[in-house]
């Protein structure tokens, strides 16, 4: 038996090297782009034939900044699109898997999108391939089921072929930046010759270089545990935002001040973490970790924030002698990031169920969003915040839109001028024509809250 594919150390493009990448979504598509830039032959595999056909024609319609520029001037050269993921893996060396990862109603990880990559890999494979995953998965994935779903009955993983894990590490708006220029590439295989291997292809063009793992499971546990880090550590500032809010304090002012300590780093409070990350790593921990206690709490604390954001909400119409369920209310900001057109785990969405089940008549505005992808939370959706009158206006999602808002003109079209910050984006002095309240500032409203 022959060793797994190597590739030089010393390689300073990918001229001549076939690569298939299977999964051409926000972070597959610009890593096949980026590798078709540096030389090599890339083949993208999608299960959605739309996605497959623009990719051919070089007409991808991207916000991804230069997305759209590299698939339009590599597209029928060194980069081509398929359905087919087993022709890919016949024509190709590499195989790089970045399929979404995800979980199921219960929270629980989902590995069938990244096994099925993997069994269409399993009939193309060849002695000498080398099989990456990038897709963020439970640590022992690699290890485990992937590398069984890749291995055909007649090779042998780490003998025959490579498998390594090399988690993707990037951020929507600036994947391109980061698979290139922002921070170092993590890769570890099942074998010595995967992670030398899958090492020198990422040094070609991640400019900050590689950190090789001992383990395929160790590196899914950097980049698992990142996501985890900033989960607990955001939990723990919303918690203690909580806490100032008793106390009558501005949690922020307390922060920043805690943060001129150098081993202090609290993080912003907020009505709630959404995206693809955040939410969802930790479930990877809790379901293959003994004790995670703190993970499970957590994830508690950050998924009580839309509710407390409603609590603080519903405690103001109140006030202004206004019930809940005759009050109409707008939402601003339903993507899960400012700028971000996605709406996976976005705190908006469960925010609009708490206030509609306590019988609020809800719109929400978002510039990102198509009106569809807002309705389906339920509410109104609507395409002016001042075309209409509301009883109380909540900020989920600062995006930069909302800077150039005019207050006044909002507060004045109120019918109750009642204004909630789910995150602390308007400036102090702004909001003075409202009932103003902020998540985490306890001198903005008495305590308790309804």
């Amino acid at each position: 038996m022959s060793e797994p594919f190597v590739m030089p150390e010393s390689s300073s493009n990918l001229v001549g090297l076939d690569i298939a990448v299977y999964g051409l979504g926000k972070m597959g598509l610009p890593l096949a782009a980026v590798l078709a830039d540096n030389g090599a032959a890339v083949t993208g595999v999608d299960i959605d034939a739309d996605v497959v056909d623009a990719v051919n024609r070089g007409a991808v319609e991207s916000e991804e900044p230069g997305l759209a520029g590299l698939v339009e001037e590599h597209a029928g050269g060194r980069l081509t699109a398929t359905t087919d993921g087993t022709m890919a893996a016949h024509e190709a060396s590499v195989m790089i898997v970045l399929v979404p990862t995800i979980v199921d109603d219960d929270s629980k990880p989902d590995l069938t999108p990244i096994l099925a990559a993997g069994d269409a890999i399993s009939e193309g494979v060849t002695r000498d391939d080398l099989v990456i995953l990038e897709s963020t998965a439970p640590p022992g994935t690699t290890a485990g089921a992937f590398t069984e779903a890749v291995t055909p009955s007649a090779l042998e993983a780490g003998v025959d072929f490579g498998v390594a894990h090399c988690p993707e590490r990037t951020s929507s708006g600036r994947v391109i930046t980061d698979l290139t220029e922002s921070y170092s590439k993590i890769v570890g295989g099942t074998s010595e010759a995967a992670t030398v291997s899958a090492g020198a292809l990422y040094r070609v063009f991640n400019q900050p270089g590689v950190i090789e793992m001992p383990t395929a499971t160790a590196a899914e546990a950097v980049k698992v545990f990142e996501g985890v880090y900033r989960d607990v550590n955001i939990a723990l500032a919303n918690e203690l935002a909580t806490v100032c809010e008793q106390w009558g304090l501005d949690a922020r002012t307390v922060f920043d001040a805690a943060n001129t300590q150098p081993y202090c780093e609290i993080h912003d409070p907020g009505v709630g973490v959404g995206g693809h990350c955040i939410p969802v790593y930790p479930h990877f921990v809790i379901d293959r970790g003994a004790e995670t206690e703190l993970l499970e709490t957590a994830r508690e604390v950050n998924d009580s924030m839309p509710s407390h954001t409603v609590d603080r909400t519903v405690s103001l119409l109140s006030k202004r002698g206004v019930e809940v369920d005759s009050a109409n209310v707008l939402v601003l900001g339903v993507a899960y990031r400012p700028g971000v057109p996605e709406m996976r785990f976005a705190p908006a969405v469960p925010l609009i169920e708490a206030l509609g089940a306590r019988g609020a008549t809800i719109a929400a505005h978002d510039p990102v969003l198509p009106a569809d992808e807002i309705e389906s939370t339920g509410a109104r959706a609507v395409s002016d915040p001042l075309a209409e009158s509301w009883d109380a206006v909540i900020l989920v999602t600062g995006h930069e839109m909302y800077r150039d808002i005019d207050l006044t003109a909002l507060a004045d079209e109120m019918r109750e001028p009642i204004l909630v910050d789910g995150r602390g984006f308007f400036d102090e002095d702004a909001v003075d024509q409202f009932e103003y309240t902020c998540i985490g500032d306890g001198t903005t409203m008495p305590y308790p809250y309804e």
